[in-house]
Parts: structure tokens; C-alpha cells; sequence
């Protein structure tokens, strides 16, 4: 569904020039749910801009469902859905006469369009809302609305930028429900943007990383977690002298009386280390092991959280 190969842009800023996306190759075959990650100022937002034909790339070459983004843009969009992170409906018109709008801009027939809105009404639970207004929706409403809106022409491949930000716990809830029925239903291709790191933990098969505009890690979520941060021991002690000992057994530096260290896995090595400790004497008052996150990963890979907020956009 995507096949990029030095994928680059480069913006003119003051009469100078930044390089925003450094020649990234991505591969992203059809069916996968994968998610696009990176901290403000990446390269995310750029990379998805040129891959929904947005945004000319400076150089390279992007393949998306099948035709090339730069020389053939229009057919790109015919097979492609994009839920950016704005509202896409109106104020003014029904919500199941924003769905008969987009479908006839798509070229479908009238009857073919109402057919179609109404399936995605059932299939998104908005059939009791299809006489109102979108003026009048709930934020986790709206969100399913524009879902809709960027489904009704049955694209191979959907793009969905930042789909959960700013909805309740609860709403976040129901529009990964959906998401991930609609995956279900029609075998999407799923694209998609998040700030919220536990969702690709959870609903991505795949996570790609982007820092600085170049693509820094790619697999499964628990293999970038174990390949590349490790699981997380943390011990207390009664005494700081003794946590400086115990940090000192571990190939690591104590906090007061606090001890944190990295392991392959934390679940075989905690009772050994704890063994070891008893054996020198050592008094552990509290053991913890924790699986590391994605932002574990990040900051093993470049020092840094990947939800920083001070990275220039």
C-alpha cells in the first residue's frame, strides 16, 4: 500500500533551507494497522502530508495504493481516506447529508451514496444522530463522523491523523472500537498518527519511529521494546549507603535509597539480584519489575521523551 524511497523535504524558511524529511524508505503492506510516532518537529506530519499528496516531496519517490504521489496524485486520493486533525463536516447540513455530499464528490451515484452513508451510519453508530446537525455532536461524535466522511468511498487505505486527541478516556475507547471494526469489516489499510504512546502499545501490529527526520526504529511494539530498552528492576533500600552497594552490584548509581536498572528480563534476573543482595548483607525494603513503554525505546534511542513538547513544529 505504501512503498517510499527517499522520501525528502525540504522547506525555504527566512531565505534558508530545512530539511524536514531526510530520505526516509517505508514500506507498509496492505491490511497492516501500523502507527507513525515521533515527537513534535520529526518529520511526521510532513511524511504524512506527502504521502495523502499534500505536500510535493523535494525528492525521492512514494508509491501509495498502487500509483505515484507526485505524478499521479488524483488517483492516489480516489483510493485513499484521510482523517486529518480538524473536523472535516460543516455546521450546517444533516450528518447523513454530509456523507450523500462526500460520496457524490467521489463520483458516486445518489442512490449509491445514500446506500453507502447509511451502511457507515450502522456501522460507526451514528444512525441516531443521522437528522442532526454536526454543530451539535459531541467531540467523540464528531471524530466518528469524520471517520465516516473518509470511508464513504471504500478507500484501500486510511490515513487517520491523531484520531483520539483531545476525547475523554471513554470516547478514546469507543473510537478505537470502531477503528478497529472497520479493520474487521473491509481489511483497511490503517496509517495512522498518535500522542498517545499506550495505543500503539495496544491496537498497532507495527510502529514505526521518526526522529529528525529519518526513520529510527521500526517492528512490533514488543520488539522494539525488548530488542532496545529492556524491562525495568526497581529496588528500595533502608539505608542510602546500602543502595549505593546494591547499585554498585547492579553496574549502576543509586537515588537516596533507590535503585533503577535495565534487564533483558526483570521477571529471571530480580530474584538472583535479590539473592545477591541478601547474601551481602543488604536489606531490601520494596522490589518492583515493570515492562518498558515506547518511550523507553525513544529515550534509548536518542536520550530524550518521545513526547517532549519543547521540539520546535
Amino acid at each position: 500500500m505504501i512503498h517510499a524511497r527517499g522520501l525528502t523535504r525540504v522547506f525555504k524558511v527566512k531565505k534558508e533551507s530545512v530539511t524536514a524529511v531526510r530520505g526516509i524508505d517505508l514500506d507498509v503492506a496492505a491490511g497492516q494497522l501500523v502507527a507513525f510516532l515521533g515527537p513534535n518537529g520529526a518529520g511526521k506530519s510532513t511524511t504524512l502530508r506527502m504521502l495523502t499528496t499534500l505536500l510535493p516531496p523535494t525528492s525521492g519517490t512514494a508509491m501509495v495504493a498502487g500509483h505515484d504521489v507526485a505524478k499521479s496524485p488524483a488517483a492516489v486520493r480516489a483510493r485513499i481516506g484521510y482523517v486529518g486533525q480538524r473536523n472535516s463536516a460543516g455546521e450546517n447540513f444533516l450528518v447523513r447529508d454530509e456523507l450523500i455530499t462526500q460520496g457524490r464528490c467521489y463520483d458516486l451515484g445518489a442512490r449509491q451514496a445514500a446506500l453507502r452513508a447509511d451502511e457507515l451510519l450502522e456501522l460507526l453508530d451514528l444512525q441516531p444522530l443521522a437528522r442532526r446537525k454536526p454543530g451539535t455532536l459531541s467531540g467523540g461524535q464528531r471524530r466518528r463522523l469524520d471517520i465516516a466522511l473518509g470511508l464513504i468511498h471504500r478507500p484501500d487505505l486510511l490515513f487517520l491523523d491523531e484520531p483520539s486527541t483531545g476525547l475523554d478516556p471513554k470516547s478514546r475507547a469507543e473510537i478505537w472500537e470502531h477503528i478497529l471494526r472497520l479493520r474487521e469489516t473491509y481489511g483497511t489499510t490503517l496509517f495512522l498518527t498518535t500522542h498517545y504512546l499506550e495505543e500503539a502499545d495496544n491496537m498497532a501490529e507495527r510502529v514505526v519511529i521518526i526522529d529528525n527526520g529519518l526513520i529510527i526504529a521500526d517492528g512490533t511494539a514488543g520488539q522494539l521494546k525488548n530488542d532496545l530498552a529492556g524491562d525495568h528492576i526497581t529496588i528500595t533500600t533502608s539505608t542510602e549507603e546500602q543502595a549505593r552497594r546494591a547499585a554498585e552490584l547492579a553496574g549502576t548509581t543509586a537515588e537516596g535509597t533507590t535503585v533503577r536498572f535495565r534487564v533483558p528480563n526483570a521477571a529471571a534476573a530480580l530474584p538472583d539480584y535479590l539473592r545477591t543482595l541478601d547474601g551481602s548483607g543488604i536489606k531490601v525494603t520494596t522490589a518492583e519489575t515493570a515492562r518498558p513503554t515506547l518511550d523507553d525505546v525513544f529515550l534509548a534511542l536518542t536520550g530524550r521523551s518521545l513526547t517532549d513538547d519543547d521540539i520546535p513544529t
